[in-house]
């Protein structure tokens, strides 16, 4: 019987599909990396969200290792390049949370744009300031998209029924215009867009891919959506671009700084710096989780990991 060790916590749909499926399954979700390297000789599949770094090290205790799979899309968190020179397959489901995604972008979107957030809490005060909450339209914009899978694409749909211009951008792609998007070049990013949205992994080409010198190629001024990884955009420079008004508002489900305490004054700087601005409207790194997808990311992995198996 092969055997599964889970160490972050799914939807129960997980456990019910594997063991349906003839899987031995132990869940340790308090695992340490010590522990993880003694017992992992004794597993053929690995279940996992982002807890603990999956490594070189990892991978080589792991001798009886066939599967690695992610409750999610990010796969970050994996050195799947070296899983998978040692036979390894990785998998993730972002079939799982591309709709909650997609809806989320659109709200980070409207929200920015409609100044809902800042409008909310003025209302709750008993400040009736229309004027000063006057509204933008998507229809006659251009909406740049950098990234056009699972979320890209999912995102792109969502804004089909704004009569808006919908161009995107993806390095490892061809041919992948449809009824949503059109196919574009990095330049036609740089001339064309109003809003500008990213939906890449974290990889070693991305890191930090929004900086300055990717700010200054802009023809325009722009809003920036980011729901990929917060180390995608560099903090320090979207502020600069702020304040110059080369970047008009941001709508950020993801920070560069993500690990920190609830203590303002314990914050980073540039993280107390976003807060205060009315043009950002900030979430916690929650745009893929909504209930449904929650069910859909484990239910999609346990059906990858079955057919691997």
């Amino acid at each position: 019987m092969k055997k599964i060790l889970i160490l972050d916590k799914g939807h129960s749909i997980l456990n019910e599909k594997l063991l349906e499926a003839g899987f031995e399954i132990d869940f340790n979700p308090t695992i340490s990396r010590e522990e993880l390297l003694e017992v992992i000789p004794n597993y053929q599949a690995l279940i996992v969200r982002s807890k603990l770094l999956i490594d070189k090290e990892v991978i080589d205790r792991a001798e009886n290792l066939k599967v690695i799979g992610r409750i999610g899309a990010g796969m970050d968190a994996i050195d799947t390049d070296y899983a998978e020179k040692k036979g390894i397959v990785c998998l993730n489901s972002p079939e799982g949370n591309r709709d909650a995604v997609g809806e989320h972008c659109l709200g980070l979107l409207l929200a920015v744009f409609d100044k809902i957030c800042i409008a909310d809490s003025q209302v709750r005060k008993g400040l009736w300031l229309r004027e000063d909450n006057r509204g933008l339209e998507i229809k006659g914009k251009t909406v740049g998209i950098i990234g056009y899978g699972n979320m890209g694409q999912s995102f792109a749909k969502r804004l089909s029924g704004f009569d808006c211009k919908v161009i995107a951008y993806d390095k490892y792609k061809t041919n992948y215009s449809d009824a949503f998007a059109q196919e574009c070049s990095l330049e036609d990013i740089f001339s064309q867009s109003d809003i500008l949205s990213f939906h890449t992994p974290l990889t070693s080409e991305t890191k930090y891919m929004f900086n300055k010198d990717f700010i200054s190629n802009f023809k325009k001024p722009f809003y920036l959506l980011n729901t990929s990884r917060g180390k995608v955009v560099n903090t320090k420079d979207l502020i600069e671009a702020l304040n110059q008004g080369k970047i008009l508002g941001a709508g950020l489900d993801v920070l560069e700084f993500e690990a920190f305490s609830n203590e303002l004054q314990d914050t980073p700087r540039e993280l107390q710096d976003l807060f205060s601005r009315t043009n950002v409207v900030l979430t916690p790194h929650v745009a893929g989780w909504s209930v449904e997808s929650n069910y859909k990311l484990s239910y999609f992995l346990a059906e990858k990991i079955i057919s691997a198996l």
